[in-house]
C-alpha cells in the first residue's frame, strides 16, 4: 500500500490525527542529530505539535521510493528560528504503516 501522498496531504492540511494514523504502534523515530531512539508515545505529542502549530513546513516533498516494505522522502523543511534544511527520511513499513523512520539532515543557507 503506497502511503506517501496521503501522509503528505494530512501534513500539507496540518492534520495531526490524520497523519499519525500512517504510524504503526511499534514506531520508532532515530534522532539523526543524537542517535537516540524516541518511540511513538515520545515521538508523537513532538510531532502534532510541530505539525498543529506550523512550527514546521514543508517547502517541497518527494517521493524518492516506496514499496511494501520501506518509504523514502526528500523534503525541505524550514523552522521558526529562520533555519532550513534538507532531510532524507528512510522509513521502513509493516502491516501498511511507518514502523521506523531514520533521517539525514542538511543544514540549508
Amino acid at each position: 500500500m503506497n502511503i506517501y501522498d496521503k501522509l503528505m496531504n494530512a501534513f500539507e492540511n496540518m492534520n495531526a490525527d490524520a497523519a499519525m494514523e500512517f504510524y504503526h504502534s511499534d514506531y520508532t523515530f532515530v534522532r539523526h542529530q543524537t542517535d537516540t531512539v524516541l518511540t511513538l508515545s515520545e515521538w508523537a505529542p513532538m510531532m502534532k505539535d510541530m505539525i498543529e502549530s506550523g512550527k514546521m513546513k514543508i517547502i517541497s516533498s518527494k517521493c524518492c521510493y516506496e514499496n511494501e516494505e520501506v518509504l523514502v522522502i526528500h523534503n525541505v523543511l524550514s523552522f521558526p528560528d529562520g533555519s532550513k534544511e534538507a532531510v532524507l527520511a528512510c522509513h521502513k513499513k509493516k502491516d501498511g504503516k511507518i514502523v521506523q523512520t531514520e533521517t539525514g539532515a542538511t543544514p540549508l543557507k
